[in-house]
């Protein structure tokens, strides 16, 4: 009497075993990152996520950016997607979105109705755990010529510091903005 039960819990069971297999919901696969220094890098990201952080300009002579309050927003968290909301005064249209991609992590910039948006960069070595650079794009170099050699990072120095800096090899000047994680706005 036991057997008979059991084979036909077994069968009104497995379709829904099954099922639940073949149809599950879930957050979407994470991109397996290049190397370890990646992984932390990322966690590190993350962790700053709900929170806003004020900046300043420590390198570059840009007056928009010096005459301006500064803010990071650092929101809509997924396993897969970073956004960084960037405020520069009144103008809170800009993002930079930090993706897992595979064996990567790219960088866009969101600016909508600028002059240009969607441009980027894929970082192409493991970087350090306080450090990633993305290197522009072939879709950055159609959209952006002059930016097509431009290397973007983000860093998190010591739980102090997030840095965001743009640079061209064989330029000198570079532009670099940093923020204080150290008290957030909130």
């Amino acid at each position: 009497m036991i057997a008979p039960f059991r084979r036909r819990l077994f069968a009104a069971a497995l379709p829904l075993l099954l099922g639940g297999c073949l149809f599950s919901v879930g957050p979407p696969p994470r991109s397996s990152l290049r190397s370890t220094e990646q992984e932390v890098f990322w966690r590190r990201l993350s962790q700053l996520c709900g929170r806003t952080f004020e900046g300043r300009m420590a390198e570059g002579t840009d007056q928009t950016f010096v005459r301006n309050r500064l803010l990071i927003h650092v929101r809509q968290c997924s396993p897969a997607e970073v956004r960084i909301g960037f405020v520069i005064g009144p103008d809170s249209s800009r993002s930079w979105i930090v993706r897992r991609v595979d064996g990567a992590l790219a960088l866009t910039h969101d600016v909508p109705g600028g002059e240009a948006t969607g441009y980027g960069g894929v970082t192409r070595t493991a970087g350090t755990p306080e450090r990633q650079d993305f290197a522009a794009d072939s879709a950055t170099a159609q959209m952006l010529p002059p930016a097509a050699s431009n290397v973007w990072s983000l860093e998190i120095l010591d739980g102090d510091t997030f840095a965001y800096t743009v640079a061209r090899p064989g330029v000198r000047q570079r532009f670099r903005l940093e923020f204080d994680l150290r008290r957030p706005v909130s």
